[in-house]
């Protein structure tokens, strides 16, 4: 019929065909015996044949598998990193161009796989991806180099006993299966050499996704591209901030909502999504071995420090709860709020003006409500709670370290090193480098920047910090200045306007002006916060640090310092400062000699720090929740709105993920302030609000569930770290611990009316049947109106001539009127004797708490003895039997040798 050669190309061109055909129309049966040889190129096919069928197969391929594949377009090699970059069209395209180049022709010489998508087949039309695999010699070779442990033998150690009861706790527990996808094991750093001492029963699977992306990274943030200035320069990190890349990240296992599909693995993505970012598992444990397989050990650690800091804090809030319900109930017992609201005794007590001129003389049984809530935080039960807290805190770190310790040796961090990444020279600290150092423990030379280059920083990040804190405390005077302008307003507004006599009993001028004044200090403090996360980062940025740590440590104390003057300078300043150096009537201090200083409620401060700390901290943990739910949801929808569609299950899943919000390597440091602040509130000001672990606790059982959420469907995977603990956090903890002793005794001395009750009760009380009656009128002294400087008295003239204010001083009859009285040095001596024996005892106390628990407990360190004896016995047993190995082939194989020379000898002697 013609060319043997074109007619045999026909009938394969149509045998190919006829496989396509198959494969479109979903015949899914394994190919014969005949194509599969043809497939892999057993069978003599012209090479023009094959390509032309492999391009046929692979775009089809490609469309049928872009739109959530986790591979390459042969389905086999998975991605495990991704890299994208846009065309630039300035000057800089060619320069940016031969970069990357020769960024991935070097990534290429170490053993990485690289595909890359055209940018016409991105959504955008303008975004080229490359996607990186790491085959199976480079991840042994790095899991080597990083000493990543990998199993052994599967462990022998029985699981820890369970306490009794323990069933009860079953609807709180995840299946067993999520909890510990993985059986336990036996561990040692891997090593290429010794591969078949390893449990590897597939290549593909043997290391996880996290140790696969983690190797990736680190060969990326090490990969030279090029040589400038003299200098070689490298990493991906370098790139990233010149924009020569656009981004780089490790894929998600797949789509949140729905598992993947076999032959393909597990989608971890999903079951995560479902048995921990789900808001009604708020009651369940937390899958943190599963956690940490997909996002690493560090980003694992912090949930472990949230979900474990919940835990402590359902004691302190249930002990918190019981303190206010006590208030509760015996509130309509409390003989000083009786005599308050009594319009016999209280209505009786006229009460000297709250400020100059404008403001009336007012009654006692006007601030009746507000003595009855004062009571509810201001009782008995206060100082027991203020020391029930002292030693709270001193628990939570003790069993923290535990925890810690019991994590380190289930996640194999026992040995751990600090990371490397972490230690590497940051790309700004080498390109600012003009100098070069020999490093003591390379012995090569590597940037290094003089002490006096950096001083001018330093000095200038100092004079920032300490700017920006005096910026906050002016910020509280103004408030201050706030309250004492308006309070005169309010007052005679309240008086006048008729209509507001019925509010009046319980909205008086003092609480309005504390509601509205704490309510602008917050708007402040976010304000003020908004602002300064920004300069911090600058400043930290002109400091030049060396490393990654250095970075993070810098920025760590600057953020910290800030915040904690920001969040809690007003709590100080009601807590330990307003009502304290008012002065007396006819004699009053004035602020800027304008606004006279504010007073407290004849109940005391307490109620206003609780107010403050309450609008503070409530305000703070709903605006976080809102902001880190709300803020990534609305910048991916805009990201997928500049795209071609709305839709995510068009495109593919790199770009799915492409298009997500990046964690960012200071991500956990936000979660960590944000976490720290919390634990401020909760520790620091405690005694005057027992509610506040309450809210705490409702607040994480939330942001648990919101922080996985994020993770999951929000943000790009991040990149796998490992941390074996929760860092500098630790110490700040600590330090706050320390703080909160102090911060809660004067509390309870100076701030609550606790002490002036108990002295009265020992020491000045007439009535044996009822020993607090006549507390509240021993606790106001008089003053002569006709004492009042012309400037500050009412305009209006009175029938009565004397006016109580709160305060132990002589009255107007006395020789030494307006001095103050010998039971103002009683209570004064009784409130510091109290604050010297309540920190000598809670610190006593946390002391031999911190003696007897011992940092690891006992079962981790006998397990941690017996991995160790069984790692060196199974690492003892496999060289033994290599050797033996070794020498049995020897001696056949020398056995063979004296057997063939004895063969030439009598070959030899037979020829002769």
């Amino acid at each position: 019929m013609g060319d043997p050669d074109v007619l045999e190309m026909v009938q394969e061109e149509e045998r190919i065909s006829n496989i396509e055909t198959e494969y479109i129309f979903g015949m899914n049966e394994p190919l014969s015996s005949r194509e599969t040889s043809f497939l892999i190129g057993e069978e003599p096919v012209s090479a023009k044949r094959f390509n032309l069928f492999l391009r046929r197969r692979l775009m089809f391929k490609k469309d049928e598998q872009s739109k959530d594949s986790i591979f390459f377009r042969d389905g086999i090699r998975q991605i495990d990193f991704v890299l994208s970059y846009v065309d630039d069209m300035k000057k800089e395209a060619d320069f940016k161009a031969e970069r990357r180049k020769e960024f991935e022709q070097n990534l290429r010489k170490t053993g990485l796989e690289l595909e890359v998508e055209d940018k016409r087949n991105s959504e955008d039309g303008r975004t080229y991806f490359v996607k990186i695999h790491a085959p199976w010699e480079v991840l042994v070779t790095y899991a080597e180099v990083l000493g990543i442990k990998m199993p052994i033998q599967e462990s022998d150690i029985p699981p820890a006993e369970t306490f009794p009861f323990s069933y009860m706790l079953g609807p709180l527990k995840l299946p067993k299966n999520v909890r510990h996808p993985r059986p336990e094991y036996f561990t040692a750093q891997f090593t290429r050499h010794r591969q078949e001492l390893f449990l590897i029963e597939d290549e593909s699977s043997f290391f996880p996704s996290s140790s696969r992306n983690r190797i990736v990274y680190y060969i990326l943030s090490r990969c030279p591209f090029g040589v400038e200035d003299g200098k070689k320069k490298f990493g991906i990190e370098r790139l990233l901030t010149s924009n020569t890349y656009s981004s780089a990240y490790p894929l998600h296992d797949g789509q949140y909502w729905k598992p993947s599909e076999p032959p393909n693995p597990v989608n971890e993505r999903y079951v995560l999504c479902q048995n921990w970012a789900r808001f009604s598992y708020f009651y369940k444990e937390q899958p943190l071995d599963l956690v940490r397989n997909y996002f690493g050990e560090k980003i694992a650690m912090y949930f472990v420090f949230l979900g474990f800091y919940t835990e402590m804090l359902s004691f302190a809030a249930v002990v918190g709860l019981a303190c206010f319900i006590y208030g509760l109930l015996s509130m309509d017992g409390n003989s000083s709020s009786t005599e308050i609201c009594d319009p016999m005794i209280g209505g009786q007590i006229i009460m000297c003006p709250l400020c100059d001129l404008v403001c009336d003389y007012w009654r006692l049984n006007t601030t009746c409500l507000a003595s009855k809530i004062s009571y509810l935080f201001d009782n008995e039960s206060t100082v027991f709670f203020a020391i029930f807290m002292g030693i709270w805190v001193t628990l939570f770190l003790e069993f923290w370290k535990q925890r810690q310790a019991r994590m380190e040796y289930e996640w194999d961090l026992v040995d751990f090193e600090e990371e490397q990444q972490q230690l590497q020279l940051r790309p700004e600290f080498e390109a600012m480098c003009k100098h070069r150092k020999m490093n003591a423990v390379t012995k090569e030379m590597e940037p290094y920047m003089p002490l006096c280059s950096r001083l001018p920083w330093y000095f200038l990040s100092g004079a920032t910090v300490t700017l920006w804190m005096a910026l906050v405390i002016a910020c509280m005077v103004a408030v201050i200045v706030y309250r004492l302008s308006v309070f005169a307003t309010f007052a005679s507004f309240m008086e006048s306007e008729a209509s507001l006599k019925h509010v009046k009993s319980f909205l008086t001028p003092q609480i309005t002006t504390s509601l509205t004044g704490s309510c602008l200090n917050f708007i402040i403090i976010l304000i003020l916060n908004f602002f300064y996360e920004k300069i911090s980062a600058w400043i930290t940025k002109m400091e030049i640090p060396r490393t990654y740590q250095e970075y993070e440590s810098s920025l760590t104390l600057k953020m910290f310092l800030f915040q904690f003057v920001n969040f809690y300078s007003s709590c100080f300043y009601v807590a330990f400062f307003k009502g304290k150096f008012v002065g007396y009537p006819g004699k009053y201090t004035y602020m800027f000699n304008v606004w006279r200083s504010e007073e407290c409620d004849p109940g005391g401060c307490l109620i206003e720090l609780t107010t403050q700390l309450t609008i503070i901290m409530t305000g703070k943990q709903i605006f976080g929740n809102i902001k880190e739910a709300i803020y990534p949801m609305v910048l991916n929808w805009w990201r997928r709105r500049k795209a071609r569609t709305n839709s995510e299950k068009l495109y593919s899943r790199w770009e799915q993920d492409h298009d997500l919000e990046t964690f960012g390597s200071l991500g956990l440091f936000y979660e960590y302030l944000e976490t720290v602040i919390q634990f401020g509130f909760v520790t620091l000001f405690v005694a005057s609000f027992p509610l506040a672990p309450l809210l705490a606790l409702l607040n994480n059982i939330i942001e648990i569930r919101v922080d996985a959420w994020k993770l999951t469907t929000q943000y790009r995977r991040p990149v796998a770290a490992k941390a074996h603990s929760i860092g500098v956090w630790q110490d700040i903890l600590y330090g706050m611990t320390v703080l909160s002793v102090a911060t809660n005794a004067f509390i309870v001395a100076f701030t609550s009316d606790i002490i002036p009750r108990l002295v009265y009760y020992y020491a000045y009380s007439k009535d044996a049947t009822e020993p607090m009656r006549g507390y509240v009128n021993d606790s106001l002294s008089t003053f002569l109106i006709a004492d009042f400087p012309n400037h500050t008295a009412p305009w209006e003239k009175r029938d009565f001539t004397t006016c109580r204010y709160r305060d132990y001083r002589y009255p107007p009859d006395h020789e030494q009127k307006y001095f103050h009285n010998m039971q103002y040095w009683h209570v004064l001596a009784a409130k510091m004797t109290f604050i010297i024996v309540m920190e000598h005892v809670v610190f006593l106390v946390k002391f031999l708490l911190a003696w007897m628990i011992p940092d690891v407990p006992k079962d981790v360190l006998d397990r941690i003895k017996r991995e160790k004896l069984m790692t060196i016995k199974i690492l003892h047993d496999f060289e033994l039997n290599k050797l033996k190995e070794n020498l049995r082939i020897n001696s056949s194989e020398l056995a063979k040798q004296v057997i063939i020379q004895e063969n030439k000898v009598q070959l030899a002697k037979s020829a002769v």
